[in-house]
């Protein structure tokens, strides 16, 4: 059992359905998770879809939890919740009832078979980016380019993003209620 409590991210976005809902509900399971509380969520944000166009706009958000668990395991929870919500991997980049995305955690840097942190592409992404600067400009990203490793925060990396306009505040994320709390 890992007990060090870590600081990560996740980004969670739907464009399937009743997609608020569907993130209320992931955000709730999330929270119910033993090793994993959530701490903040950033406000709802609605973006156009990227990589695969044809499909409907996303409701995105990022949230920041702190967990005991390492992050394999976090991966495991977080992929048996899409599934448990209907996601289903069809088309790459494709629509869907949810995907969950862990962004970001601790200062750590991890690159082995299904999960990199930081995200990959996470850097490039103003829909991951915009939501995750909202509740954490200042949080540390660690990466590696060649190779050697690098560090740099959210907003300087926000900074250098210039397509924006695809990412469109739409509301505040009432997560604290979710599920009957």
């Amino acid at each position: 059992m890992h007990n060090r409590l870590n600081r990560a991210f996740l980004g969670l976005g739907s464009n399937i359905g009743d997609r608020e809902n569907i993130l209320s509900r992931a955000v709730y399971l999330i929270h119910q998770v033993i090793g994993v509380e959530v701490l903040q969520s950033s406000s709802l944000y609605e973006t156009d879809p990227v990589g695969y166009t044809d499909q409907d706009v996303f409701l995105n958000i990022a949230i920041e939890i702190e967990t005991s668990l390492p992050p394999k395991e976090l991966l495991t929870h977080m992929q048996r919740i899409e599934t448990l919500l209907g996601r289903t991997r069809m088309i790459r980049w494709g629509p869907r009832t949810l995907d969950i995305d862990i962004l970001l955690y601790g200062h750590e840097y991890i690159h082995s078979g299904d999960l990199q942190v930081p995200h990959p592409r996470m850097m490039e992404r103003a829909f991951v980016l915009v939501p995750l600067a909202e509740i954490a400009p200042e949080a540390p990203i660690t990466y590696k380019a060649g190779e050697e490793i690098h560090h740099t925060r959210v907003k300087d990396v926000l900074e250098g993003i210039e397509d924006r306009e695809g990412v469109r505040q739409c509301g505040k994320f009432d997560w604290k209620h979710v599920g009957g709390e």
